[in-house]
């Protein structure tokens, strides 16, 4: 008789090969795989799991349909409230959200909800049983700033309501951070187009090359093209720095821009046009999700790479998968540590890291233990690479080109609840308004806006 207190696994590329390959690491779930962990979940009553999920999705029936092989059906309910089943059952961190209050995880393993969402979607797509139709249009139009999460989640809502909505993405590729931002072995890209395909076959039109902001002011989106609302979901691609000496050296990254080179441009490819700085020796600085990605790119491109941060690996704020896998593939941690100063060499190029050991004290703000110097610590690390992962805040752009727009000190857009601006019939969502956070975050604020713009519309 099967462990029902513990998950099925999920096959792996082998680490040793997946080191020097940007093939997708988790393999997901076969069919009997499946059911098999779907037929783990208790259906309980009042269904914790749906309230930790930020787009609603009914999470017990969509499991009760894998659980019976009826993967169609199991598609149909999750499209009811995502736009991306994909891409969420992928990089969504389930073990903070659903999966947290799963009543199966109180005493053993909760069920894997994303996995099963991932396999869902994977198996759907597999079997082209995307059937899309336009809905009825209702003559309205409305703008959407913005193709990452938000803005397609707020898009593909507008779009099943009748409305005419254009997305105005601003590089040559939509799809916002899930195509510049997350590595193919997290998130192969042709996973995004195929959602980002049947978003368009619901009508949804994108433009890209379009800087919203710069090639077009939002005020000109209501004058001159005539839309009735317009969503802001440009994301936060404004790279941080810890102004120490040395940032500017030759060899100090933002991982924003690392990571765009690589997975916007195919820059990890000897063929690309794109250069690329192939680092020997990498430090990466940080311990979010994007340092881990950061990290495993710079060792797929052959460095010999470490991770630096200033708590313990209690505190990193990474996915534990995320943190396992680059473990796994020989990444090195230094915890406890923080970086004072980057040394170069008479050429300009980073020769080096001088880092500080620290020790945490009483929790700060954020509720993490608050990290102090500890004197007379510093060590020096070789490096000839630094990228720097210490989160990303609101590009100022469209701010400042937006009068009556009113934005937070950090940068963000200023809304109410549902997505409301300063400005009459703008709303905006996801990083653009929090600061970076996760895609289904975005995605449920997207969603909110849309049913918001929906009812100031038809109220007028």
């Amino acid at each position: 008789m099967a462990d029902l207190t513990k998950r099925t696994e999920m096959a792996l590329l082998d680490a040793d090969i997946r080191k020097t390959s940007f093939d997708e690491v988790a393999l997901g779930y076969t069919e009997s795989e499946a059911i098999a962990e779907a037929k783990r979940c208790l259906n309980c009553k009042n269904h914790p799991c749906v309230g930790g999920c930020p787009v609603g999705i009914n999470i017990p029936e969509f499991i009760a349909y894998v659980a019976n092989g009826d993967f169609a059906s199991a598609y149909e309910v999750l499209s009811e409230s995502t736009s991306l089943p994909a891409v969420c059952g992928r990089v969504c961190p389930q073990e903070s959200q659903c999966e947290k209050y799963c009543v199966r995880g109180i005493k053993g393993d909760a069920v894997a909800i994303g996995r099963l969402e991932r396999f869902v979607a994977d198996w759907n797509r597999k079997n082209n049983k995307n059937k899309v139709s336009k809905p009825l249009p209702n003559g309205h139009k409305v703008a959407v700033v913005g193709s990452g999460p938000s803005g397609l989640a707020c898009a593909s809502h507008l779009a099943k309501m009748g409305y005419d909505v254009t997305v105005y993405e601003a590089l040559h590729i939509p799809g916002g951070v899930l195509s510049y931002g997350i590595p193919e072995f997290r998130l192969p890209k042709s996973i995004v187009k195929y959602e980002i395909d049947a978003l368009c076959a619901l009508g949804v039109k994108i433009e890209t090359n379009v800087i919203i902001g710069k090639t077009v002011l939002i005020d000109e989106l209501f004058s001159d093209f005539g839309y009735e609302a317009v969503f802001i979901g440009s994301g936060a691609g404004l790279p941080k720095f810890m102004k120490i000496p040395g940032e500017s050296l030759k060899g100090v990254f933002s991982a924003n821009e690392f990571l765009t080179r690589i997975n916007l441009m195919g820059a990890n490819r000897l063929s690309s046009d794109t250069p690329i700085f192939r680092p020997k020796k990498c430090v990466v600085v940080g311990g979010g999700n994007v340092a881990m990605d950061a990290a495993r790119c710079a060792k797929r491109l052959g460095a010999d790479v470490k991770i630096v941060y200033r708590r313990t690996k209690a505190e990193l704020p990474a996915r534990l998968e995320e943190v396992e896998h680059a473990e796994q593939e020989g990444i090195e941690f230094l915890l406890l540590t923080n970086p004072v100063m980057i040394n170069g060499d008479e050429n300009g190029f980073v020769r080096s890291i001088v880092c500080r050991k620290m020790k945490l004290g009483e929790p700060d703000a954020s509720g993490r233990a608050r990290p102090y110097e500890i004197e007379n610590s510093d060590f020096s690390i070789d490096a000839d690479a630094v990228i720097m992962a210490l989160g990303t805040s609101p590009n100022p752009l469209i701010a400042s080109t937006t009068y009556g727009l009113e934005t937070e000190k950090f940068g963000g857009i200023c809304t109410d609840e549902v997505g409301k601006t300063s400005k009459d019939n703008v709303f905006a969502g996801g990083d653009a308004v929090t600061g970076a956070a996760t895609v289904i975050l975005a995605m449920g604020a997207g969603k909110k806006a849309a049913a918001e713009i929906d009812r100031v519309l038809n109220s007028k």
